[in-house]
């Protein structure tokens, strides 16, 4: 009876280092209480939210480098590839966004890290479209930082 409650006990303290570390998973993405989630599918992490406000590409490129979430200090502007990844037109999120629900956003169109001469690239996660505008347009401008796992 002893050897049983003190495995029990055993795998309850495991159980709740695990939760400790995760909050909420799928198939693909796992979502940490330190607020990043991780892609499995890309091998990144990913900011559990946007920047929240509006903002411009060279603010957003700045948000991200100096982003630490999760105590991380290797943020960066995501690309149009990675962020492309992250849409699904299977799912409809919050607001109509076709990506995981553990990943919030508060605009539908995030900046990329491309830029081509005073433009810049976003991309679209209500159509699931890739764009440029010039850099100083802040207009429902979100950023989301991505890391490499390395």
């Amino acid at each position: 009876m002893k050897k049983i409650v003190a495995v029990l006990l055993v795998m309850m303290v495991y159980a709740g280092l695990a939760l400790a570390v995760e909050k909420v998973k799928d198939i693909r993405f796992i979502a940490h209480k330190n607020g990043t989630v991780f892609d499995a599918k890309m091998n990144l992490t990913w900011a559990a939210k946007d920047n929240g406000s509006d903002i411009n590409w060279e603010n957003a490129q700045s948000y991200c480098e100096n982003y630490r979430g999760g105590g991380y200090t290797n943020w960066r502007m995501p690309t149009q590839d990675e962020l492309k990844g992250l849409f699904d037109s299977s799912i409809i999120g919050n607001d109509d966004y076709h990506l995981t629900p553990l990943i919030t956003l508060t605009a539908s169109c995030l900046w990329a890290s491309e830029t081509r001469r005073n433009a810049a690239a976003y991309f679209n996660f209500r159509y699931g479209t890739r764009h440029l505008t010039h850099q100083s347009n802040n207009l429902n401008g979100r950023v989301l930082p991505v890391r490499d796992n390395k």
